[in-house]
């Protein structure tokens, strides 16, 4: 399930935890490049959409020439502006 931020503040001004239930095969890999890219989007691992988010780049490995990262430029920053 995925939460707003105004459902985030009132759990956490109640007490409660919210738990990530775990997904067999959706686990990011450790990967700087792939941390880098959640940063520049303004995401970070454990937001909910993360997992979607490192399936919608595609291969890191094609991510890591000049031009693939001045393509990407443009979709990280509407991102960003979300």
């Amino acid at each position: 399930m995925s939460w707003d931020g105004v459902q985030i503040a009132a759990l956490e001004a109640l007490g409660h935890v919210r738990y990530r239930v775990e997904v067999p095969g959706q686990t990011l890999p450790d990967d700087a490049l792939l941390d880098a890219l959640l940063r520049a989007s303004g995401r970070s691992r454990d937001a909910d959409d993360a997992y979607a988010l490192y399936r919608s780049f595609g291969a890191l490995d094609g991510l890591r020439r000049a031009e693939a990262k001045r393509a990407l430029w443009p979709r990280l920053r509407r991102l960003r502006a979300r």
